[in-house]
């Protein structure tokens, strides 16, 4: 089995793992970075490698040229986890990590790679629902600040430092960028079974619009809603990863008993 070596750029927090049943790999929200899921492997089963995902621009990468569009991040992430497919794994990604994970998944399935048994999909409509606002990233500095604050997922004493704000505007204009001009293609749906999370007060992804995401799945499907808003993954972390260890046992549960 290949070890996932701690001196790529792609990869933060991670802690290694060798004798895991299932790699769990996880991707940032808009503005996020890996630090989002650097104690989930302390909560989560014991045989699941948790991998954090590290983006350019954030982080150790805040030098690295950023990405605006969907298709040349996937595409570079895709080949940079292709080694380490060797053993089963999911993934799971909130609001733009969500759309970056399926995308990778899809290019998986295309390529007929191994291993994908499960995606969680939280706080992102399904991706054949489109983006449905108008978009952000490309506001004046004041209104795109006061969206951010409206959003509720970033520090009011962040949003209040000008200094620190100017440091960091160019990584969420471009993480928005991404997510807002996303244009969804029409493809088969994958294999793996699918799981959506959702906050119960986000304004901006319903239930319905969750529950869409059964259509991009052959397996079986599942809707959970969490207490809070879009950042309910911060809100309620706690109970989330209750939910999701006792959905990581289910499938471990499922995968070791295939190999007897």
């Amino acid at each position: 089995m290949a070890i996932i070596p701690q001196n790529i750029p792609w990869f933060a927090y991670l802690k290694p793992n060798p004798n895991a049943n299932l790699r769990l790999f996880c991707f940032p929200y808009a503005g996020g970075s890996a630090m989002t899921y650097r104690t989930w492997s302390d909560f989560l089963p014991t045989n699941v490698e948790v991998v954090p995902i590290e983006l350019p621009g954030r982080g150790g990468r805040m030098r690295e040229k950023l990405y605006t569009n969907i298709k040349p991040l996937v595409k570079e992430l895709a080949d940079v986890l292709t080694p380490y497919l060797d053993k089963p794994h999911a993934f799971f990604g909130h609001s733009m990590g969500t759309l970056i994970g399926f995308e990778i998944a899809r290019i998986f399935r295309n390529k007929n790679l191994p291993g994908q048994v499960h995606f969680f999909a939280s706080g992102h409509t399904a991706p054949q629902f489109g983006y449905t606002h108008d978009p952000i990233y490309n506001l004046p500095d004041a209104q795109f600040i006061e969206e951010l604050r409206k959003l509720n997922g970033t520090p009011e004493t962040v949003l209040n430092n000008e200094e620190l704000m100017q440091l960091i505007l160019p990584m969420l204009r471009a993480d928005f960028e991404v997510n807002e001009t996303y244009i969804y293609e029409p493809g088969p749906p994958l294999d793996c079974s699918i799981s959506a999370y959702g906050g119960v007060q986000d304004k901006d992804v319903s239930w319905v619009s969750l529950e869409a995401w059964r259509e991009q799945t052959s397996a079986e499907f599942s809707i959970q809603m969490f207490s809070g808003g879009h950042f309910f993954l911060q809100e309620e972390q706690s109970t989330i990863l209750q939910t999701l260890s006792i959905e990581l046992k289910r499938i471990l549960g499922k995968l070791l008993s295939t190999k007897e």
